[in-house]
């Protein structure tokens, strides 16, 4: 099918998923697969290829982040359950205090994303927003999107993430470049979503949902778990997802051998996130049934993981179907002419990657795509020097963030956890991202004016 009719489609697909999940309140699992199959075969893939891409989408999406998402709700779950997360509550409001958490999540997250996956890194930190904003009489949704633009910042503009990285690699950016100019452009970025997240978090108010408060865990157990062990249980994880990225560095800092193996295995998010539910698993009293029994805490917890894993892996399926009709392609050779000049060239970027991004939902693929499709017009646009292909990274790390829907697993991942509709993630979180994008692309041309 011609790529103009299957952008209409993709439209068309798109509003039918907004009414149905947004207006009519129908399931999202099943309003996803749903605009799946519409999309695949309005589009032209065909019955057989359209099955396959959303299968394939399914498994790749839970294949990356449904175990994840797994430990990291029992992780939640037993830190609620057994005081911890209040215990962290309380240790964090002592130094930032009661008026600053929006500020604490977003910083917590624009560090914690860059060598983690802004999905890993939201599901983790996920029970230390709910107990914050439940101590201090805040929207969930304040610190919610605080901390999913913080992360969500660094995760597209800053190696060793593998989008950037891999963008930086397709044009032959200097990665150290990239790494220093992007910390610099994703913290504007960060700041905007904050400031969104704290007037849109002021209009649509979501109860923290804990357990139980305070003053119920001290009667139950006399006393709360110590911060210190808490902490362990959300801090372990993320050091072993960091040696290992610094463990694959094309520098090889760590050398290379069995000892460096292990350390990719440990630091894999679904070993770290397993390191890190046994070490919660110290914070209980007593383990027995009531815990780890079918009906119990560990029961519960995978209860509520199994909805969050079937609706982010039906939007990979969405995905996945809209990526193998090759819209990403047709945006990229469409727009390539447009403009002339390096800042024309850095626009030129920003929007392509905005456009495949939007379409398909992954902010990765839209940095790989647009870097594939830039690469050879470098010298078109008189980006081919150094700081040329630095910018033309971050040009295209902003597109990527524009924007994330229905159609990303990431917007699935902070709105169930958050407990927002899928109405309200368009406001916030689909409004945010838009946000951080034109903000992070305005400091990419303003820098490049002065450096390229």
């Amino acid at each position: 099918m011609d790529g103009a009719m299957v952008l209409i489609v993709l439209a068309i697909s798109i509003a039918i998923l907004m009414y149905l999940t947004g207006k009519v309140k129908v399931n999202a699992f099943l309003v996803l697969l749903a605009v799946a199959y519409l999309m695949g075969i309005a589009s032209g893939l065909g019955p057989l290829k359209t099955v396959q891409s959303i299968a394939e989408g399914f498994g790749a999406t839970l294949r990356a982040i449904g175990i994840v998402i797994a430990f990291g709700t029992i992780i939640g779950f037993i830190l609620e359950k057994t005081g911890g997360a209040l215990s962290m509550a309380e240790a964090v409001l002592k130094i930032v205090g009661r008026k600053r958490v929006p500020e604490a999540m977003s910083i917590t997250g624009y560090i914690v994303s860059i060598p983690v996956f802004c999905d890993s890194g939201f599901v983790i930190l996920n029970p230390l927003n709910k107990a914050l904003s439940k101590m201090s009489g805040l929207s969930a949704t304040i610190g919610a999107i605080a901390l999913s633009t913080g992360l969500y910042a660094t995760h597209c503009l800053v190696p060793p993430t593998p989008g950037p990285i891999a963008a930086a690699g397709n044009l032959g950016a200097d990665l150290g470049l990239v790494i220093l100019f992007g910390l610099i452009v994703a913290a504007p970025a960060a700041i905007a979503g904050l400031v969104y997240a704290k007037y849109i978090g002021s209009k649509i108010y979501v109860e923290p949902k804990v357990e139980a408060d305070y003053d119920e865990l001290k009667k139950q157990f006399g006393k709360l778990p110590p911060a210190s062990l808490a902490f362990a249980s959300l801090i372990v994880p993320i050091i072993l997802i960091v040696l290992k990225s610094i463990a694959e560095f094309p520098s090889k800092p760590f050398g290379a051998g069995l000892h460096v193996d292990v350390i990719r295995a440990i630091g894999d998010p679904i070993t770290a996130l397993f390191i890190g539910t046994l070490i919660s698993l110290t914070l209980v009293p007593k383990l027995n049934e009531t815990v780890y029994g079918p009906q119990g805490w560990i029961g519960k917890a995978l209860e509520q993981a199994s909805i969050i894993i079937l609706i982010t892996g039906a939007g990979g399926s969405f995905g996945y179907v809209i990526r193998a009709t090759g819209i990403g392609d047709y945006i990229g050779q469409t727009l390539s002419g447009v403009a002339s000049g390096k800042i024309g060239g850095l626009l030129i970027a920003f929007l392509i990657a905005a456009l495949i991004k939007t379409a398909q939902g992954s902010s990765t693929v839209s940095l790989l795509t647009t870097s594939a499709v830039m690469a050879p017009l470098l010298p078109v646009f008189g980006l081919d020097s150094v700081m040329g292909r630095v910018f033309t990274t971050l040009a295209i790390g902003a597109g990527a963030m524009v924007v994330s829907h229905a159609n990303d697993s990431y917007f699935w991942v902070v709105t169930l956890f958050t407990g927002l509709s899928p109405t309200q993630g368009y406001k916030t979180q689909t409004v945010a991202t838009l946000i951080q994008g034109l903000v992070g692309v305005t400091i990419v041309v303003l820098l490049a004016i002065f450096f390229v």
